[in-house]
């Protein structure tokens, strides 16, 4: 089993994968602006609450992907199958949780957002209907996350360039129209959805089968053993907390954009979008680290995840920074794709100039967050970020958009990406994960080569 793979060889497709994803939101965004503020507002509003409520499947595929590169890195094949085969019961059973909250929980999760009153009645038809396919998106993510695992993110990226690909065509025509049709406006882009997600995990069932000879039954998509599960959610479940942790605290300064009204919305969720591109480099080098410090760790070789890591955050410093002056400079272009209005244009170019300095920070989150997790070290990132999530992403920015406004909301997220960048750094740096590696080493009956 090959346990040195190259960085640029994971990460690019990976890379490939977010910028596909990403650009269907952009595409959806794009096309709800111009529908009005209060839908581009509503598709803003909704894309956080599906990030805060896709903790809950990043519980499976941290601990998912870990498990099963661990497992191939020390050669135990038997282990990484039944590890796979564990991601469709257990996306079964988290996918349902999800689709209820959506279903039931849709209209106090606006109450606490402060939605304004123009954004409620879209809201709530709109996440209906994303419910369902919500379902999907749970086999999706963790069936993608065993395939990067097994080093097969070409066919990954495959996979995602045709479902993503039909998301967006399928959304052009059912938002949009065709000839005297008008089309379904923002509730189309929720059809788009389920059906390309419906695609996906046909296409990953196929190679499934044809690249790693996995076949699962009817009792794989539902059966779940918790004894069995216990190493992915000891990986799994710190990992999420963390994501759920920082969702919250976001979601709080998400509540105080909304009390600014439907232009300060507006202006937050076309800088965010914009944001995602800025950061796609370093999120694919995070996840490309995270997948090869796991095989690494799971060979013994320690030395090489170390040199690994640093590569990774310094490609990710210089990626994201020159990334985030180009959109700064390049904003009043940028935003004429989502908006008209002087005003709003004006604030967003002010947010990404912020944002210089917000993505430097993020590179160390991104990178070694993943890479302390794939070691075993995941207890750190969560205790080490709450306070940072408490005072500053969640008080903080909350207090400080009643003095500054939107800005004042962008500097709470510049202070503690920052911080909390300069303690994964910190952690790594002092050499706090080697103990655990050792650990894991140790009860998987291997020893460490070439210990740092």
């Amino acid at each position: 089993m090959n346990t040195r793979p190259s960085l640029n060889a994971v990460a690019a497709p990976i890379f490939g994968e977010f910028l596909l994803g990403m650009t269907v939101a952009f595409a959806g965004l794009y096309l709800a602006s111009h529908t009005s503020d209060a839908a581009a507002g509503t598709f803003g509003l909704t894309q956080q609450v599906l990030e805060t409520l896709f903790v809950i499947f990043r519980v499976l595929a941290i601990g998912l992907g870990i498990v099963v590169t661990q497992s191939l890195g020390s050669r135990r094949i038997e282990a990484a199958k039944r590890t796979a085969y564990m991601a469709l019961s257990s996306s079964t059973w988290a996918g349902l949780l999800v689709v209820a909250l959506m279903v039931f929980g849709r209209s106090a999760i606006l109450e606490v957002l402060n939605a304004p009153a123009s954004v409620i009645p879209l809201a709530m038809t709109y996440m209906l209907l994303l419910a369902p396919a919500l379902l999907l998106e749970a086999y999706n993510l963790s069936m993608a996350s065993v395939l990067r695992a097994h080093l097969f993110a070409r066919e990954s990226l495959f996979i995602m360039i045709a479902m993503h690909g039909t998301h967006l065509l399928l959304a052009v025509l059912f938002m949009q129209g065709l000839g005297g049709w008008e089309g379904w406006g923002l509730n189309g882009y929720a059809l788009a959805y389920f059906l390309s997600r419906v695609f996906g995990l046909w296409m990953h069932l196929s190679f499934w089968r044809r690249r790693m000879d996995l076949h699962p039954n009817r009792r794989h998509w539902w059966a779940l053993s918790l004894p069995a599960m216990a190493p992915v959610l000891r990986i799994g479940v710190p990992g999420a907390a963390l994501e759920l942790g920082y969702r919250l605290a976001f979601m709080v300064s998400l509540s105080a954009t909304a009390r600014l009204g439907v232009a300060a919305l507006a202006t937050h969720s076309y800088t965010l979008q914009t944001l995602k591109y800025v950061l796609l480099i370093s999120m694919a080098i995070g996840w490309a680290c995270e997948i090869m410090v796991g095989r690494l760790l799971g060979a013994g070789r320690l030395k090489a995840a170390d040199a690994m890591v640093r590569k990774g955050v310094r490609n990710g410093m210089l990626a994201s920074g020159l990334l985030a002056l180009a959109a700064a400079i390049g904003a009043p272009w940028i935003m004429h794709a989502f908006t008209r209005d002087p005003a709003i244009i004006a604030a967003a170019q002010q947010l990404l100039w912020m944002s210089v300095v917000l993505e430097v920070g993020r590179v160390f989150n991104l990178v070694v967050i993943g890479s302390l997790r794939a070691t075993g070290d995941v207890h750190y990132p969560v205790i080490a970020s709450l306070a940072s999530f408490v005072l500053i992403l969640g008080l903080g920015s909350y207090l400080l958009s009643r003095l500054w406004g939107l800005p004042g909301v962008w500097l709470a997220y510049v202070i503690d990406e920052c911080l909390r960048g300069a303690l994964m750094w910190w952690r790594w740096q002092g050499r706090g994960w080697l103990p655990h590696a050792k650990h894991y080493l140790k009860s998987s009956r291997h020893g460490p080569t070439g210990d740092p």
